[in-house]
């Protein structure tokens, strides 16, 4: 079968539609994801073709819907659970991080906890307030999940295939702006592994690592480098936890350079233990500081303000002029 263009929200749709057919025991749980196919219409058509059975309205209890799926998941069945917007997800974090996260090690590697939980996260569509958080280092930070964030269209339909089958909890960090952003999606190919990340865009001069929504913004900023005769490397995370730091460090030592972009705060964000990590790791090869560029540590300003908030072109390219400085 040719590639197919289609949005990233479509292929998500179509991966949870395959998943659906696949397999029997997979569920898909939450508020409005059936009659309504979810506020992004990313679950449409779903329950009208696998019914209320297979494609479950929740209440509007995040809590529950998080401890359902823990139970359903002792029970044998794969629930893929949506979080309506990223800022509804805390009302379900204690069960997620202390329950989800543990049962695995808790029986000593009896129990399997197949159970992924899509959570449309970031800015950039005039939301209001807890629908435009980027809460992925909360979860990162918290052994026993695994946490990842498809850029495009094609990851996210074979990311989301990857995370049905998988035996572990997945939290998926959907980037809703990116929602209607258009991609070739191959679905007879044979993907990559989950947490390998991607080298979107070759350079020598410096390494610009993100994920998620950032990564066409750092595509952008490449092109607008190279405009100066400047040759910058993107390199797109994919996944948050496990971190792919090999990819990253084959990068950074052909360039030396490294700056890391996401849209939530810099304090204590992704992009800290990435610095970190790549500064322990290519100390000798660094000819500059690992520099960061993110949201500020403030809460999430209303709409009116979010351009001022998130990164953007010209934060991206004066970061790399620092870097370059050096």
């Amino acid at each position: 079968m040719a590639a197919e263009k289609m949005a990233l929200a479509k292929a998500i749709n179509e991966s949870l539609r395959r998943a659906l057919d696949a397999d029997p025991k997979v569920l898909i749980m939450g508020e409005d994801v059936g009659k309504l196919g979810g506020v992004f219409r990313v679950t449409d058509g779903l329950q009208k073709d696998f019914g209320e059975d297979r494609v479950i309205d929740t209440p509007l209890a995040e809590s529950g819907i998080v401890g359902t799926a823990i139970g359903l998941a002792l029970r044998g069945y794969r629930p893929v659970v949506e979080i309506q917007f990223d800022g509804f997800v805390f009302p379900a974090y204690d069960q997620i991080v202390t329950q989800l996260a543990k049962m695995h090690a808790r029986s000593l590697g009896k129990v399997k906890m197949p159970v992924v939980i899509r959570i449309p996260y970031g800015g950039g569509i005039g939301a209001v307030e807890h629908h435009s958080e980027s809460p992925e280092a909360l979860f990162a930070h918290v052994a026993g999940l695994k946490v990842v964030s498809p850029s495009n269209s094609a990851d996210a339909y074979w990311m989301m295939q990857q995370a049905t089958q998988s035996d572990d909890p997945v939290i998926y960090f959907e980037p809703k702006r990116r929602y209607w952003d258009k991609g070739e999606v191959n679905t007879e190919a044979i993907p990559g592994p989950l947490h390998t990340a991607r080298v979107a865009r070759e350079g020598t001069d410096l390494t610009l690592v993100a994920y998620g929504p950032m990564v066409k913004l750092c595509q952008e900023v490449a092109d607008a480098a190279a405009e100066e005769g400047r040759s910058l490397e993107v390199v797109d995370l994919r996944s948050i936890s496990p971190v792919d730091f090999d990819t990253i460090q084959a990068s950074v030592e052909k360039t030396r350079r490294l700056v890391v972009v996401h849209e939530a705060p810099v304090f204590l964000g992704s992009g800290a233990e990435i610095a970190a990590r790549i500064t322990e790791r290519c100390f000798y090869h660094l000819e500059a500081p690992v520099l960061r560029v993110g949201g500020y540590h403030a809460p999430y300003p209303p709409a009116r303000l979010e351009e001022e908030y998130l990164p953007d072109l010209d934060r991206v390219l004066d970061a790399v002029d620092r870097s370059l400085a050096y």
